[in-house]
């Protein structure tokens, strides 16, 4: 199964360069970008989880309404994409379930940063996608992690997907810079030897970033957003539906596993 989630959050990674930006302008540029991945799902037919904080559902209720009507999955993003408590595991839950009415199942930390197993178990969440298992400078130290889903206090632990042996990320950095027919290489390679896929986005990249002197963002950060994105992820999405991979929520995977595997329910 390929298992597409997308981090929908108010949009403050400018000031981590030194940059301004009005809460209603990180608002609206994650509305537009979530729009965009909605219509695109649509149009493939496909199903994915969206990792909402808190802050973005309370001012974007109308997407939130329409994640739950077109069969998405809704997540735990934190409360706040640059404030976390540990409190806010539990309250990020349940504010997200009466905002939509559904169950939030799963919890992924802003910029995949380490989070205590025990809390989140006690948070009452079913699974946890906040690992990248693979090596990078000043991010993350992983290589010594499972790459394939495990289990591990009473929780599911996903990590994000990398490639076999060389533990490349496949995540949103690699689709913008790689070749598209290179990425899909190392998609199709990962999914033959895992069975399946987990690779995450943003609704920011579908906005054009290339303004620095708004944004600040380096050209490795702002290359290929924008309508570069949504015409690669159109391209991507397609590539997935001809080979004929099945699609669906992190939450519908989860259910699976623990069938086939006869894991207890979290």
């Amino acid at each position: 199964m390929v298992l597409l989630s997308f981090d929908i959050e108010e949009f403050d990674m400018p000031f981590e360069y030194q940059k301004t930006i009005a809460f209603e302008d990180q608002i609206s540029i994650s509305v537009q970008g979530t729009t965009k991945i909605l219509d695109l799902l649509k149009k493939h037919g496909m199903k994915a989880t969206f990792f909402s904080t808190v802050v973005f559902a309370r001012n974007a209720p109308h997407l939130i309404q329409r994640i739950i009507d077109e069969g998405h999955e809704l997540a735990s993003h934190g409360f706040y994409h640059s404030e976390f408590k540990t409190a806010h595991l539990l309250e990020s839950r349940l504010l997200l379930e009466e905002l939509s009415g559904k169950r939030v199942a799963g919890y992924r930390m802003p910029r995949m940063m380490p989070v205590d197993e025990i809390e989140i178990q006690k948070a009452g969440y079913r699974y946890n996608s906040s690992i990248n298992p693979t090596w990078l400078p000043g991010r993350y130290n992983n290589r010594h992690i499972s790459r394939t889903w495990f289990f591990q206090e009473g929780v599911i632990q996903l990590p994000a997907s990398v490639s076999p042996i060389t533990r490349f990320p496949l995540f949103w950095l690699s689709f913008h810079h790689l070749p598209l027919w290179f990425y899909k290489h190392l998609l199709y390679r990962t999914y033959q030897k895992d069975g399946y896929l987990n690779i995450y986005f943003h609704p920011w990249e579908f906005i054009d970033l290339s303004d620095q002197s708004r944004f600040g963002f380096p050209g490795y950060v702002s290359k290929n957003t924008g309508a570069a994105m949504e015409d690669r992820m159109d391209r991507l999405m397609g590539w997935i539906v001809r080979k004929g991979y099945q699609t669906g929520t992190i939450a519908n995977f989860i259910d699976q596993q623990i069938t086939a595997s006869a894991i207890p329910e979290c």
